[in-house]
């Protein structure tokens, strides 16, 4: 037994007989038909039957599965950034969190292409409470993140999770995924929470924060959809937040964002990964500033990566101009281009309600706005 039983994903000696026990599962089944489409069910049992590691899995079934999801729903998945990291080397990724379920898949499927080590990937367990779920996760090398703990136990979850995101990057080499704040960015706006950097501070053993950090090599990622699939499913919890209500959500909302995430029209998809952190680390470490302070300087600067490496597209242009009624940056867009935009509001969002028009382009727009403020800084 060890502690880390109840987070950990499979071992991959554990792999073959978990596919075994799931394989006849109906929502397996459907995702295998969906991943393997004209294969007959001898073929598909074959491939999770040849399965024996998490690796064979990921890149024989989810890689698949993924490709398909892009060929089917988006314009093509493009990246920057992968080909300057080193092989067979561990990173510790952070980056910002548009899909529950598609960014962690997007950033392997481009370390698997590049040759470079995939991640153990943080996921909530609030997001896994169906048993598939729970299981394909497993199978997908993520770890759970305990959500919904009182003070204590948050605290001793917290220091487990840091603990065995220090053990599987030092001691493994095995990358690791977490994004850089709780839950998904829903207005467009990414910050980094200092919550997250001092949880994963916890696992520093002997070493200050900061010497810790230069050793797991903190590499900010930003990701960067042209249209966002559930773009609309996140208005109410947005909507709740403008006048200041309690948002309960519905007891399917994350199941039925991550088919959405997975079937929705995504357009064109970016993925930029910086540089390894380094010298940005030793300015704060010698700052002779509080501790609190120093984990503000941190999510300033690796917000300021993830601003400077998202990519820009049409839309967030588009959005831009229409709410601040500009015509700033209409060389960025074709006229057909904004019209294509114009309509996809015009299906999601009643023009009437201006507080639901305001937000609904803010969540697009607000990259804009952060790479204006970071180009003000520079």
């Amino acid at each position: 037994m060890s502690k880390y039983d109840h987070i950990r994903p499979y071992h991959d000696e554990e792999v073959n007989h978990a596919l075994k026990a799931i394989g006849s599962h109906p929502m397996v089944k459907s995702m295998m038909k969906f991943i393997y489409p004209q294969a007959s069910e001898e073929y598909v049992q074959e491939q999770l039957a040849n399965c024996n590691s998490i690796r064979d899995f990921q890149t024989t079934v989810i890689t698949q599965g993924i490709q398909n999801v892009l060929s089917r729903s988006s314009h093509g998945l493009t990246t920057s950034g992968f080909d300057k990291l080193e092989n067979d080397t561990a990173y510790f990724y952070i980056s910002n969190h548009r899909d529950i379920l598609l960014d962690t898949c997007l950033i392997n499927i481009s370390l698997y292409k590049h040759d470079l080590t995939m991640t153990a990937s943080a996921i909530g367990d609030n997001l896994v409470r169906k048993s598939f779920l729970m299981e394909l996760a497993r199978l997908n090398r993520n770890f759970l993140v305990q959500r919904g703990l009182g003070p204590r136990e948050m605290l001793k979850s917290s220091k487990l999770m840091s603990e065995y995101m220090a053990e599987k990057v030092l001691k493994d080499n095995r990358s690791i995924w977490i994004a850089h704040r709780e839950g998904r960015t829903k207005d467009g706006n990414d910050v980094t929470q200092q919550g997250v950097l001092k949880m994963m501070g916890l696992g520093k053993g002997d070493d200050s924060v900061f010497e810790y950090f230069k050793k797991i090599k903190i590499v900010p990622v930003s990701i960067s959809y042209e249209f966002d699939p559930t773009d609309m499913y996140k208005m109410p919890e947005l909507m709740a937040k403008h006048y200041e209500e309690e948002y309960i959500k519905s007891s399917n909302e994350d199941f039925n964002s991550i088919l959405k995430g997975l079937t929705g029209q995504k357009k064109r998809i970016h993925i930029s990964a910086g540089e390894v952190l380094d010298v940005e680390l030793d300015e704060i470490a010698n700052s002779g500033e509080p501790a609190n302070k120093q984990f503000q300087q941190l999510a300033s600067v690796i917000d300021d990566k993830i601003h400077q490496y998202y990519k820009l597209w049409p839309t967030n242009y588009v959005a831009y101009d229409m709410l601040h009624k500009t015509e700033k940056y209409t060389e960025k867009y074709t006229d057909k281009e904004k019209r294509q935009f114009e309509r996809r509001v015009e299906r999601r969002i009643d023009a009437s309600d201006a507080v639901a028009y305001q937000n609904f382009l803010s969540m697009y727009a607000n990259p804009v706005l952060n790479k204006e403020q970071l180009n003000g800084k520079t």
